[in-house]
């Protein structure tokens, strides 16, 4: 499925910038009349005709627009400290848009090796991810900010998320401060009205978190829509200050398992646990109603084989 993503939508317009619209005239050759899919990075689809095929700034009239489309039915936040390698942030921008995350934010601890980042060729990056995955909504890269100043809210216009839904998670690497929990563990205890909704179990005393088999739908999430926050700490991890005072605002220490993982690794187990937890069971991937014709498929093809 080709999709594109307009920069600007307005008048029932949808516009193209420079290297999109390159690659719409150029590359696909797509011309005036032509039929094509946009994506706005709100989370809609939009079906349009394209009606300038100016390879600097291609316009399309928008036909019909879904909203929604792709999205996942909670709102996370990843504050990742960058890598001293910056391939290997790119990397994580990369596959946790392919999973879904809604902001990014970099943030920079006493440790850090890295203290600048483009934030352009990151955005280019999270647009990439965001068509390659089928998701409407391209998350949005924050400024980089100091960890002091994301945990006490200074988030440069992003604050941290209040209310009932919010879950907020620092992963670091030992228990000297305060012991840690499995982040698993956590966001099936944190979230009560998704264990409530049967999105997630919350484990009894001493047992180990597990997948509700109950299957739900996008509306049914969305309705009690949880906001998860996870901070992750540079090569060096986060100084013992700094997870002190993320205690201090409310966040719940955790661990990603037994392995140590370098940051980016981390960064992406989290988005992934997330994700696993609660972005499965969506309108998107209803295990009923592909179960069974999944099932007489394999056996057909079993059969065929024999």
């Amino acid at each position: 499925m080709e999709l594109f993503y307009a920069h600007k939508v307005d008048g029932g317009f949808a516009y193209l910038d420079a290297e999109e619209s390159a690659h719409c005239v150029r590359v696909l050759r797509h011309r005036v009349g032509d039929e094509i899919s946009v994506i706005d990075g709100s989370g809609s689809l939009m079906h349009c005709v394209l009606s300038d095929d100016s390879p600097k700034e291609a316009a399309a009239r928008v036909v019909s627009q879904k909203g929604g489309w792709g999205a996942h039915p909670y709102y996370l936040r990843m504050a990742v400290c960058p890598t001293k390698n910056i391939d290997r942030y790119e990397w994580f921008v990369e596959k946790s848009v392919e999973l879904g995350v809604d902001e990014i934010v970099p943030v920079i601890g006493e440790h850090s090796e890295r203290r600048t980042l483009r934030l352009d060729r990151l955005q280019r990056i999270a647009v990439s991810a965001a068509k390659q995955s089928l998701k409407g909504a391209v998350p949005v890269i924050a400024e980089p900010l100091s960890v002091a100043e994301f945990v006490r809210g200074e988030a440069g216009g992003l604050p941290l998320p209040d209310g009932s839904g919010e879950i907020r998670l620092i992963a670091y690497c030992s228990d000297d401060v305060v012991p840690r929990g499995s982040i698993m563990d956590a966001l099936a205890e944190a979230l009560p009205s998704a264990a409530e909704k049967r999105l997630v179990r919350a484990p009894e005393k001493g047992a180990r978190y597990q997948h509700s088999p109950a299957v739900e739908t996008l509306a049914h999430a969305s309705a009690g829509a949880s906001r998860v926050t996870v901070l992750i700490g540079p090569e060096g991890d986060f100084s013992q200050e700094e997870v002190r005072a993320a205690l201090d605002a409310g966040f719940i220490p955790v661990h990603l398992g037994p392995s140590r993982l370098r940051t980016e690794t981390a960064a992406l187990t989290a988005v992934q646990a997330v994700y696993l937890t609660l972005g499965l069971h969506t309108g998107a991937y209803d295990s009923a109603s592909v179960s069974g014709s999944h099932l007489a498929d394999c056996k057909s093809l079993a059969e065929n084989k024999s």
